[in-house]
């Protein structure tokens, strides 16, 4: 066995204790997302109102119809749209670290949330506010996201026909520089829309509804197939790209159906979320940190520990300043960046 195959070997497996940890972390999560808010309802009628309409439940609800509607129809909804979104930005965000080795690359690395912001800033200015999920606005953000990944892969093709990680994070700097400039334009011609811009920007869960979340779960059930079947193909890219051709891996074909997956699959997050930064880097970052480099363990745990994550941030965006929210997008930099700071103080080295 060569030196490479040893490495590919012996990273750590996913244990059953592990997924069953992340999960009940996640449950509890959509637990408190659910029991907690400004309405007066107790967390435990809360969750016995859920229970009550599952098949064979014995329990009864507590609740009249008033509450029994905001449970189902205000915070249920929400919590679903908040697991989603954190599941696929922190799964998308594990998996480009996997595909460009480094583990700080984030979703938004090829451009999805410059192009994303640029679309949703010239829907606004157009006029083109609401309609719900599938209204100009996230379906501009949507079209806006996939254009500058695709753009990105253009211009990484033009510097290096294999598409290497590198040329791929230099295009997609330059593409996320380039949009970041055009919606800046737009806002400054446009100075009326700038607070509505800025809603949108700043992520937002608060008019969350069953449309926004049949929206994302198509997109977050193909990607998350497409993402965890490739999980041990980035473990072999980890040693490096013609290491893992010498293996048998079809390097560049891995590296497109990942990368079309987690790009799909945040376009469709951020459409109806806004950006909301700092999840795909401190999922996975803290479950590499914690167990280990292995993409066959932080994928999946990704997957169910960013839900998790996201619905509690949610969860302090709605009551730090009830009956005001914070946007959910301050809460995650207000955790994501002391996170960064305290890994950079610590000067550890990051395991890749």
């Amino acid at each position: 066995m060569t030196r490479t195959e040893g490495v590919v070997r012996g990273r750590r497996r996913l244990h059953p204790a592990a997924v069953a940890g992340a999960a009940a972390v996640a449950v509890a999560a959509a637990g408190a997302g659910l029991a907690i808010g400004p309405s007066p309802i107790g967390p435990l009628d809360a969750l016995a109102e859920v229970a009550s309409r599952l098949p064979g439940s014995p329990v009864r609800s507590p609740l009249g119809p008033t509450q029994a509607a905001i449970v189902w129809e205000i915070r249920l909804p929400r919590v679903a749209l908040a697991s989603l979104v954190g599941a696929v930005l922190a799964l998308s965000g594990g998996a480009y670290q996997g595909v460009f080795r480094n583990p700080l690359a984030d979703p938004y690395l090829l451009g999805v949330a410059a192009g994303a912001g640029l679309g949703a800033t010239v829907a606004i200015a157009a006029g083109g506010a609401g309609g719900g999920p599938l209204g100009p606005v996230p379906a501009a953000a949507f079209a806006g996201s996939l254009a500058a990944v695709a753009l990105t892969y253009l211009l990484g093709a033009a510097g290096d026909r294999r598409r290497s990680p590198a040329s791929l994070l230099l295009a997609g700097v330059a593409v996320a520089s380039g949009l970041t400039a055009v919606q800046t334009f737009v806002q400054q011609r446009e100075s009326e829309v700038i607070r509505e811009v800025y809603s949108w920007v700043l992520g937002r869960l608060t008019t969350a509804s069953w449309a926004d979340v049949a929206v994302v779960v198509p997109y977050a059930v193909v990607a998350s197939a497409v993402i965890l079947r490739r999980r041990r193909a980035l473990d072999v890219l980890a040693v490096g790209d013609d290491e893992a051709a010498s293996l048998g891996l079809p390097v560049e074909a891995v590296r497109v159906q990942v990368v079309v997956a987690a790009s799909l699959a945040t376009a469709a997050a951020v459409s109806v979320s806004g950006l909301i930064g700092f999840v795909g880097l401190v999922v996975p970052h803290t479950i590499r940190l914690l167990g280990g480099a292995s993409y066959r363990v932080i994928l999946p745990l990704s997957l169910l520990l960013g839900a998790a994550f996201l619905t509690l941030a949610d969860v302090a965006a709605r009551t730090a300043l009830a009956p005001a929210e914070v946007p959910i997008g301050v809460v995650t930099a207000l955790v994501g960046a002391p996170f960064f700071a305290l890994v950079l103080r610590a000067r550890r080295p990051v395991p890749t």
